[in-house]
């Protein structure tokens, strides 16, 4: 199931579309059968910030949680970064890495990467939705994009094991974690994750889909990056140092997730222009699509 907010004359209401592929107005929350609204969580929770909106979020999110479940995204990422910002180093590492027919260490995730799941915390308060304009912050001259996908929950979660952490998810969203690449690198070296590249703006897809029609082929979902109409990157799914179940259970340790918390895969092997060298311009037109959920389109101003 599909669900959506649009904007009435009555004000914000929750739109839900089935199999049939029309939209019809949700007036009795019970109706769904629990796969969203539970435990007095509401789709529909107001977001003041976006009320001139013309598209509105799926919902507002209460917290944001970032994982990085993608060894390819973060070799690839690492020589991208390095062809943009540090070219001297970047022919250092191809020229060491076409000798040797080994990855460069350095660029590898830190070994807690392959032990535990490890995820960082964003602003919650600074989600927009798919067709809202982007503008890069003052402070970077390498604004990139990163299709990932999202997902939140509809029941609270303490010590819960992978397999109570998957039934606590109500519905899967696309997702694009907008990043100042020039800033990212030394506020990552400062040992505290990154903020200024990342806080201005994350957004989502205008439709949200219950986690029943995503959860058994979330290995096998496939997406496009397109700019300016013309498809620049497919990604994949498949590959997570971590399933989902897993990431969520180690989130709720000793610590409570509630209902409306929204977290993520991290970048899509491909999906960003630091990979693939597409980066974006003042002009340009991105949309982001995953395959069964949804799209995010932005102009860049």
């Amino acid at each position: 199931m599909k669900l959506r907010r649009v904007r009435t004359a009555d004000g914000i209401e929750v739109q839900a579309c089935d199999s049939g592929g029309s939209w019809q107005t949700v007036t009795d929350r019970t109706a769904l059968g629990g796969r969203v609204f539970d435990s007095g969580w509401e789709l529909a929770r107001a977001d003041e910030h976006l009320e001139n909106s013309a598209t509105l979020l799926p919902f507002q999110p209460a917290s944001f949680r970032d994982f990085m479940l993608y060894e390819q995204h973060v070799l690839d990422a690492s020589r991208g970064l390095l062809r943009r910002l540090h070219p001297r180093q970047a022919r250092v590492v191809m020229t060491v890495e076409t000798l040797t027919r080994r990855t460069f260490p350095l660029l590898k995730p830190k070994p807690l990467f392959y032990n535990q799941p490890i995820y960082y915390m964003s602003n919650a308060l600074t989600f927009v939705p798919s067709g809202t304009g982007i503008v890069a912050p003052p402070y970077t001259r390498a604004l990139d994009y990163e299709l990932e996908i999202g997902f939140v929950l509809k029941r609270e979660l303490f010590n819960a094991t992978a397999g109570e952490a998957l039934q606590a998810i109500g519905a899967f969203v696309v997702l694009n974690d907008l990043s100042a690449r020039d800033v990212q690198r030394a506020e990552m070296d400062s040992g505290f994750g990154p903020q200024k590249s990342k806080h201005f703006a994350t957004s989502l897809s205008e439709v949200a889909v219950t986690a029943d029609e995503i959860l058994p082929r979330i290995d096998a979902l496939r997406g496009t990056v397109k700019i300016n109409g013309t498809t620049v990157s497919t990604v994949s799914s498949a590959g997570m140092q971590h399933s989902i179940g897993e990431i969520l259970a180690h989130a709720s340790r000793g610590e409570t997730l509630r209902p409306g918390e929204l977290f993520a895969t991290g970048t899509l092997p491909g999906g960003s222009g630091m990979e693939t060298g597409h980066w974006l311009e003042r002009g340009d037109v991105l949309e982001l699509g995953i395959g069964g959920i949804g799209s995010i389109q932005h102009a860049i101003l």
